[in-house]
């Protein structure tokens, strides 16, 4: 008796699955369609709400609307610098306030698609989270060498890198890839090429350092393990599953295609440093 009313709680609590009484609330999951509520409804403060949006439609960035012009200006440093993926005109500023799962605030258009540039390192991490929820990477403080086996991970510095290293930015990886060299992307205002390319190698996971080619690395590194393309797992495993629309994609660079199984595939970029990376809208 007292194992029949203990159940009967459960369900009820879990599901909602009423015995004898009336239960009308209903759990609302946002999915492709994401419903609307005014900050009142959800507690919060409209005026503040309000002041948040016209800082950011007030404050917004000065770069250049050319996001090719933009590109050259801000790398013009670094050395052979080129473009060699996608790159499009940015949009205004557009964004989405949620609260629950609702959207209770929102400004400029929030369905056009632009660049998200490094964001996309966040997609990243995400495919690297899904290779190890799917026993592609055993232990993220293996050797990447055990899984990458051509030269990228050869000699004695970069055989000591990990996939935690890639995915924490601290390998301090030497070399190049698809013709960008990690000495290259934003190098020290002191020296010029030859001590770039002379220096001490610091002990991978000892030092974070910012370099896309690095991050280009891991992508090159993950798109060994899953044997497809980044974009299609993505689209499998995550945007599918939440309700993203077919408005998003992933690039690479015009040179940033790897033999896969007898399959030319891209690998795609972790940022929009030399163009491509993640094209995406607000809403998704």
């Amino acid at each position: 008796m007292k194992i029949h009313i203990a159940l009967k709680i459960l369900l009820t609590l879990t599901f909602g699955i009423s015995f004898g009484t009336t239960y009308c609330q209903q759990l609302y999951y946002p999915d492709s369609i994401w419903q609307t509520k005014k900050p009142v409804e959800l507690k919060m403060n409209a005026q503040i709400i309000d002041s948040a949006i016209s800082f950011a439609i007030h404050n917004e960035t000065k770069t250049d609307y050319d996001l090719r012009i933009a590109n050259l200006k801000a790398y013009a440093n670094e050395p052979g610098y080129k473009i060699i993926g996608p790159i499009q005109p940015r949009g205004k500023p557009a964004g989405i306030i949620l609260k629950n799962g609702y959207i209770v605030a929102q400004w400029g258009d929030i369905k056009r698609v632009d660049m998200t540039f490094s964001v996309t390192k966040s997609y990243l991490s995400t495919i690297a989270g899904l290779a190890l929820d799917n026993h592609l990477i055993k232990n993220i403080d293996d050797h990447v060498k055990e899984y990458v086996w051509d030269e990228k991970f050869d000699g004695e510095h970069n055989s000591k890198i990990t996939w935690r290293h890639l995915l924490t930015q601290s390998s301090d990886w030497s070399g190049c890839l698809f013709d960008l060299c990690d000495w290259a992307d934003r190098p020290p205002k002191e020296g010029g090429v030859d001590d770039w390319k002379t220096r001490k190698l610091l002990e991978p996971g000892s030092q974070f350092e910012y370099n896309d080619v690095r991050v280009n690395l891991l992508s090159y590194s993950l798109l060994q393990v899953w044997r497809k393309p980044l974009p299609a797992v993505l689209k499998e495993k995550i945007m599918d599953p939440i309700g993203a629309s077919t408005l998003w994609r992933w690039y690479g660079y015009d040179n940033s295609f790897v033999n896969i199984d007898g399959i030319m595939t891209q690998s795609v970029s972790g940022g929009g440093h030399h163009g491509g990376g993640l094209f995406i809208n607000t809403l998704d």
